[in-house]
């Protein structure tokens, strides 16, 4: 059972940087795509980055230029996020997809697997 892990979440002030972590267990790394949601109260969950098993990677348009996406042979997945603000304050998700992604890789339906989430607060 594919298993994920968020950390590096926290508060930062508007401007500054934060790097968000997300460990990958259960199931071949190499074989899934993984993403980046967000959420906030009252709101949906929003797609935020993707990286496909092609070597793809996809951002919405309110992050593009900021963060960054990335994963490395420790099964780990990597969002850098730059020049924060208030705005990008939610709670973020983890998501890992086996095979490749398709041209829904910005629904959550695209996803099959979970992390529990880790706070992300960007202060004025």
């Amino acid at each position: 059972q594919v298993q994920l892990a968020e950390s590096g979440g926290g508060l930062v002030q508007a401007g500054n940087s934060l790097s968000l972590s997300c460990a990958f267990s259960g199931g071949s790394f190499r074989n899934y795509a993984m993403g980046w949601f967000r959420q906030t109260p009252g709101k949906e969950r929003e797609f935020v980055a993707a990286f496909s098993g092609s070597g793809n990677r996809y951002y919405a348009d309110s992050v593009r230029g900021r963060f960054t996406i990335s994963r490395d042979n420790t099964n780990t997945v990597y969002l850098q996020m730059n020049s924060l603000k208030p705005e990008d304050t939610a709670v973020y998700y983890c998501a890992a997809k086996s095979g490749y992604l398709s041209t829904n890789y910005h629904a959550t339906r695209e996803y099959s697997y979970w992390g529990q989430g880790t706070q992300v607060t960007v202060s004025s």
